[in-house]
């Protein structure tokens, strides 16, 4: 295979999983078919199975292309940040903003419904939201505060559970409205009670942090 034809392999299953990931959350897993994917995506039966197998293959795909966005937009704690509070609270503010974004909220819905049956990928979409920016947050206060590493991976943990509940439960049950627009970081201070965050990074961080 030339390098040409590999781009565009590659293309075209990213292209898949994007219009596959908005007509399961428009119609719900069980309720789109393969035909309707190959269809929407303009692509034949055949390119489609022979990127994805099955509607199972196909929803995984779409998981990791979901871990690669929500970890790229979340990004890292900013190091550049003098204040290690400051740093971790802007980092979780970010990572709520993204949850509440209505295409984050639709996913996680999906990926809760179809939780029973496969609880792989659901597991899956848990370690993006949640593992993930954990373990990034845990590294960061190790390195820039007086915090061992089990307790840093401690706090991290209890500074993030702290900072997106209740809002993002809120979102799951339609309590209160998701953010309609992609997350931005100069839109962060409206999206996010900032400072709410900033409060609980302080009351959970060593005082000269």
């Amino acid at each position: 295979m030339t390098r040409t034809m590999a781009r565009r392999g590659a293309q075209l299953r990213e292209h898949i999983l994007r219009t596959a990931k908005t007509l399961f959350l428009e119609s719900g897993f069980e309720r789109t078919s393969m035909d309707a994917v190959a269809a929407r995506a303009e692509t034949s039966k055949r390119s489609l199975y022979a990127h994805f197998p099955s509607k199972d293959a196909l929803f995984a795909g779409i998981v990791e292309l979901s871990r690669e966005l929500y970890l790229e937009q979340i990004g890292v704690p900013d190091g550049d940040l003098a204040d290690p509070v400051e740093a971790a609270a802007r980092y979780c503010g970010r990572l709520l903003q993204v949850l509440l974004w209505t295409t984050s909220v639709q996913s996680l819905r999906m990926g809760i419904a179809e939780a029973e049956r496969v609880p792989g990928l659901a597991a899956g979409y848990y370690e993006s939201v949640f593992e993930m920016p954990t373990a990034r947050l845990g590294e960061f206060l190790e390195r820039r505060t007086v915090l061992a590493p089990a307790t840093a991976t401690a706090t991290a943990r209890a500074l993030i559970a702290q900072t997106t509940h209740p809002d993002l439960l809120g979102c799951l049950l339609g309590v209160r409205p998701a953010l309609p627009r992609r997350p931005d970081p100069a839109t962060l201070e409206d999206d996010v009670d900032l400072d709410r965050i900033r409060a609980v990074a302080a009351s959970l961080l060593p005082r000269g942090s």
